[in-house]
């Protein structure tokens, strides 16, 4: 069965009340709540994803400011040794 849009679904339910045949009215209750739920899932992924690629940048940028401050304290620390 391929992916249907909830807009479809509804088109469906107003045909139930148009013919007033609701005989299949619950199944296609269900089928926009699934709908509804996987859009509504979809949504929360997509959030986390873009939460996570800003903290990989977050933590890209830290990790390149430590080697910074690690080179500069090696060299401070050869210059006084030497």
């Amino acid at each position: 069965m391929p992916n249907r849009f909830i807009c479809d679904v509804f088109d469906e339910m107003r045909t139930c009340v148009k013919t007033v045949n609701f005989s299949f009215l619950l199944g296609l209750i269900e089928e926009a709540q699934t709908i509804a739920n996987r859009m509504e899932a979809r949504l929360h992924d997509m959030n986390d994803h873009e939460s996570l690629l800003d903290e990989i940048r977050d933590l890209k940028r830290e990790k390149k400011n430590l080697k910074k401050t690690i080179v500069e304290t090696t060299t401070v620390k050869e210059v006084s040794e030497g």
